[in-house]
């Protein structure tokens, strides 16, 4: 698959008819991190580390004097994401120039090889499977089914192809906590299936309201997402279907105390009443990013304060 139908975008002309390059003044850093999406890595090392914190927490064991546990985990879950990433990319390298959240990618602009960047994905994921494997093979197992959700059923199988491609993902974004859990107790608690069903459900409703504001950018790159297919009003029930399904979660996080369970109810019930707004909201781009913001937000603030109560 060639880059090349994506440079002739990728110039300016000025009045004289000098051409000069029009992609943005990167380093090899920046493209670094844009190959490894850093944001998709930070945002899981939240639930990654969650995990794992309240694993010690239930376990009797202090963080302190297992550095090198909370180590082996944080930089195995950040190198196996980093590299799922990087692969994600390069399969992705012949549609991400249709889309303008993607087309500066340096698998679009040229800047990485495909070759360089399908052999630091994989480098990462062994690496970072390495380190797993020495909190414990449980780990290292959860982190292996992680990436292959998200390399092969996903961005291989289902992206391209189905509908569901966003519930398909939803596995390997849930997978983090039960990572960091894991390392500690491979026998996975309750409140650890948990913290997967929360990221699980939480998802769709992310990404369909993404999806819904990339609409015609999807579209465009042929990639079957619930407004492309089914329209922005299937997606909006979609949406709050789903978010209506982490009511009763909260109720069995009884164990991190009432504050946890009462502030839960309130980012659910608060989450859902604005996805109901979106029925009379005349503008529904504008929802789909008042939702997608709160998403953001309903993640950290619940993940944070999951730690915060263990030390009250």
């Amino acid at each position: 698959m060639s880059n090349s139908r994506a440079l002739p975008d990728a110039a300016i002309k000025d009045s004289d008819g000098t051409l000069h390059s029009a992609l943005p003044e990167t380093t090899a850093w920046k493209d670094f991190l844009a190959l490894i999406k850093i944001g998709i890595v930070n945002s899981n090392m939240i639930t990654t580390f969650t995990g794992l914190w309240l694993a010690l927490h239930f376990s009797g064991m202090h963080f302190l004097t297992n550095l090198d546990l909370v180590f082996y985990v944080l930089a195995g879950s950040g190198l196996i994401i980093a590299g799922s990433c990087s692969i994600n990319n390069y399969y992705d390298r012949d549609i991400d120039h249709l889309m303008e959240r993607t087309k500066s990618r340096p698998t679009v602009t040229g800047k990485a090889s495909p070759s360089k960047v399908l052999a630091l994905g994989l480098a990462l994921i062994a690496i970072g499977l390495v380190f797993l494997a020495l909190a414990n093979f449980m780990t290292a197992f959860i982190g292996f089914l992680g990436v292959f959700a998200y390399v092969v059923l996903y961005t291989m199988i289902t992206k391209r192809r189905y509908v569901s491609n966003t519930i398909v993902g939803s596995i390997s974004g849930a997978v983090p906590p039960l990572i960091g859990w894991a390392a500690v107790d491979p026998n996975l608690d309750i409140i650890a299936w948990m913290l997967f069903l929360i990221m699980f459900i939480w998802q769709p409703p992310h990404f369909y309201s993404l999806a819904m504001k990339r609409c015609e950018e999807y579209r465009a790159a042929n990639i079957p997402m619930l407004p492309v297919v089914k329209g922005f009003k299937a997606t909006k029930r979609s949406i709050v279907l789903w978010v209506a399904c982490l009511l009763p979660v909260a109720f069995f996080l009884t164990d991190l105390g009432a504050p946890l369970v009462i502030l839960a109810t309130i980012l659910n019930l608060g989450w859902l009443i604005l996805g109901l707004s979106g029925y009379k909201m005349k503008d529904d781009l504008k929802w789909a990013r008042l939702m997608f913001v709160y998403s953001l937000n309903y993640m950290t603030i619940l993940f944070v304060a999951m730690v915060i109560v263990t030390l009250i």
